[in-house]
Formats: structure tokens, C-alpha cells, sequence
């Protein structure tokens, strides 16, 4: 029996995870890509001369899939993790503070850990400690995620100096957008189901190279190739019209796309029992990348506050990358000016800075990074109504957030609803 052709819209994570799937349940995958890279929102491409990812990402060590996908295209020992939590946060002018967690079960792995945060005076850490204790009662809240912790009697200074360094970037969107309940869900998983789900990973090479191996074992793929409509034919097989080429019939598809793009593709989302697809805010992501002469500084990572850029990386000697979440105040500011902003602000936050030269910069900006749904949208499931066609994407329901876990998962349980349904297996 010739084994299943089935064709795979989008090389990003969640297209990838796909198509490793189905490959691991024996069927031929095309994979179709817009771009002449692999990899979506989690690549990496030439700039000023150096190979940069478009976006630092993060991962956690809660983060299980993701890292069985990295593992999966072997690619594992390029990951790093933290040997547990451990993340020190600058203040504008030059203070330090540090979170690390002890060596015992959750949530009193941190409880120490905050009673010495020197950003916080005392007061202000029994409130936060306060608030993570009802963590549990944010996951059926309506509120947004600012309401419910001026409720809890969070003030500026724990705004600042906690919820917003960790929160913001996790979900890239400011904390009055964020519902309290999906900023409870990435807390409790994070801080409370186990000790060491929230120790921070990183690639330690541009994700490229991951997203490559991934796709090698591939049996076609079509980069630069957009693919412009599905139909399904009169026997019920989906096909794929890409552009510039004839329409092609598979036994089965797996639209991994962003919202709008699928919308297009379908042309009548409705008939495959898929919610509006008109409702996803596009939230932005800037990095901006710093070469200077300093040298090796004395952290891999660090979270600032009071700053558009909340997140420092340090990439290797003299290569600093540094992160804005909910950028949208910034995305169209000019590349010099993001980088001079950038520049002012580590230095005047990290003292090891203030004397040095910059050598070099580079911005890079992911108009796209994730999708915020509006208030009240039902995320789409894998599954549709058309039992050979499955979508996947981080925006899908997944029950994680917009993240690279979720795109992952998002591939993995389309594929397996395919099989499921035995068009491919």
C-alpha cells in the first residue's frame, strides 16, 4: 500500500512539528512555504554581516514538547537550560536584584528568594507573595490581568518591578490587554505545578539551524511558494493551488498559518466549522541587536524594568540582543533611533556598559510575533469539519498560550487527528 501524500501549508513550528508527525506515522509530506525560510516566526536570517534569529526565544523547562521537537530533528545539545530558576533584574539606574529558586517544592522554592528581593521593600513583597497565593482563583476570572491585581492590592512598585518583567514578554501584550486568566495559567505552570518548570532555555545556536534539521527528512518542499487556495474535490480529497503552479490533491492537509492568511485560503472558513478568524490582534516584537566593546559581561540574561527593552541576552562576547515585547508604541520608529534607544538604555542600566563603544547595531522587527484574540473569541481546535483538512498554529487551542510550546502541540495534534481519522495511516 503506497503510503499517504500529504501536504503541509506553512514551515513554521507548527508546520514543521506537523509534518515530523506525520512522517513518524509513514506518510509522504509536501510542505509548502510563503518564504524562502524555514522556521516562521522562529528563524534567522543575515544581518550586518552576522546570521541573527528574528526574535530571541525563550523557552521553560515546562516547555516539554518544544524540546522534544529540538530533541526530535537532532538538534537537542544546542539547547540550554537553566539548572533551575535564576534571573537578575536590573533597574534603569544600575540597581540589581535577583529571583532564585531553592532547592525545594513549589511554591516555597521561591518563597525565600522574594523575602531578599531587594527591589521590592518588604511590604511590597508580602503584597506580591499575597497575590501569587490566589493565583489559582485568576484562572476563571473575566478581568484583565491589571484589574485583577489592583483588586489584590498591587501597586505600582510591584507592577514594575514583578508582574510586568515576567508577564508582558511571556504574553506580549501590556498587562490591561492580557486576560487574568491566561496570565494565572502561564504563573501557575511556570511556579506552582513543579519546582524547576520555570528554569529559562535558550538556543545556543540561530534557531535556522534547528528549523533546517528539521527539515530535512522532508520529502518535498516548496519554499518560496505560496500557497494561494484549498479546495476539495468531488471524492473528497483537499487540493492545494500554489502559485505559479498547478493545483495539486493530497489525501489529507495541515493549514499551519496565521489567522488572516487561512481565512484567505479557505475562502469560507465557516464550511470546515472554524470560529471568525477576524479576530486576532497582530501584537509586534522588536530586537535589537548591539555589538560593543566591552567584552564578555557577567550574565547570560537579564530583565530590566522601567524600560521599553525588558529583556537582555547576551549572545556571545560583545553581542548583546535585547528584547521589546508589546512594541507597538515603537515598531515604526527608525532604525537608528530604536538602536540609539536601546544602546542609552543598557548602558545606563548595566555599569559594565557605561564606558563602552558601540561597534555595530541591527534591528529586527516581527510585525506579527504572536496573535491576541479580542475578548470573548473561541480559539479554533485542530480538528475541523472536513475530517482531511486540519489547522495548526501557536493562536490555535492548545491549552497554552501564543508560544512556540503551543505551536508545537498545535502540529503534533493536528497530524494525530489526521491519523485518527485514518486518511493517513
Amino acid at each position: 500500500m503506497a503510503a499517504p501524500d500529504v501536504a503541509v501549508v506553512g514551515a513554521g513550528l507548527a508546520g514543521l512539528s506537523a509534518a515530523l508527525e506525520l512522517k513518524s506515522n509513514g506518510c509522504r509530506v509536501h510542505l509548502y512555504e510563503r518564504s524562502r525560510l524555514i522556521g516562521g516566526r522562529a528563524t534567522s536570517f543575515e544581518v550586518a554581516g552576522r546570521e541573527v534569529d528574528n526574535g530571541q526565544h525563550v523557552f521553560l523547562a515546562c516547555c516539554t514538547e518544544f524540546i522534544r521537537f529540538v530533541e526530535r530533528a537532532g538538534m537537542g545539545e544546542n539547547l540550554y537550560l537553566q539548572p533551575r530558576f535564576d534571573v537578575l533584574v536590573f533597574t534603569r539606574d544600575g540597581e540589581r536584584g535577583r529571583l532564585r529558586a531553592m532547592r525545594l517544592p513549589p511554591p516555597l522554592h521561591l518563597a525565600a528568594s522574594f523575602l531578599t528581593y531587594r527591589l521590592l521593600n518588604w511590604k511590597a513583597r508580602l503584597r506580591v507573595i499575597g497575590a501569587l497565593r490566589s493565583i489559582k482563583d485568576a484562572l476563571h476570572s473575566e478581568q484583565n490581568f491589571a484589574a485583577w491585581l489592583a483588586d489584590r492590592g498591587q501597586r505600582r512598585d510591584e507592577v514594575r518591578a514583578f508582574w510586568e518583567p515576567f508577564i508582558v514578554p511571556a504574553l506580549n501584550a501590556p498587562l490591561e490587554r492580557i486576560a487574568a486568566s491566561d496570565a494565572a495559567l502561564v504563573l501557575w505552570r511556570a511556579f506552582f505545578e513543579d519546582a524547576g518548570a520555570a528554569r529559562f532555555g535558550f538556543a545556543r545556536v540561530p534557531l535556522a539551524h534547528i528549523m533546517n534539521a528539521a527539515a530535512r527528512n522532508i520529502d518535498e518542499l516548496h519554499l518560496s511558494t505560496a500557497v494561494l487556495a484549498v479546495d476539495i474535490d468531488d471524492d473528497g480529497r483537499p487540493s492545494v493551488q500554489p502559485a505559479g503552479a498547478e493545483r495539486r490533491s493530497y489525501d489529507a492537509i495541515v493549514l499551519a498559518v496565521p489567522p488572516r492568511q487561512l481565512a484567505k485560503v479557505l475562502h469560507n472558513s465557516a464550511q470546515y466549522g472554524l470560529p471568525a478568524l477576524d479576530e486576532y490582534e497582530p501584537m509586534p516584537i522588536i530586537d535589537v541587536h548591539l555589538w560593543h566593546d566591552r567584552g564578555a559581561l557577567d550574565f547570560d540574561f537579564a530583565a530590566l524594568i522601567d524600560s521599553p527593552v525588558q529583556w537582555i541576552f547576551q549572545k556571545e562576547a560583545g553581542y548583546i540582543c535585547c528584547s521589546v515585547s508589546a512594541a507597538e508604541q515603537y515598531v515604526r520608529l527608525p532604525t537608528d533611533e530604536l538602536a540609539t534607544l536601546a544602546w542609552d538604555q543598557v548602558r545606563a542600566a548595566v555599569s559594565e556598559l557605561s564606558i563602552a563603544s558601540l561597534r555595530n547595531s541591527a534591528v529586527t522587527r516581527n510585525p506579527e510575533a504572536t496573535y491576541l484574540p479580542k475578548h470573548g473569541v473561541i480559539r479554533p481546535m485542530q480538528r475541523t469539519r472536513r475530517s482531511r483538512v486540519a489547522v495548526a498554529g501557536s493562536w490555535t487551542d492548545t491549552g497554552w498560550l501564543d508560544t512556540m510550546e503551543s505551536a508545537v502541540r498545535s502540529g503534533i495534534t493536528a497530524a494525530q487527528s489526521l491519523v485518527l481519522e485514518r486518511h493517513v495511516a
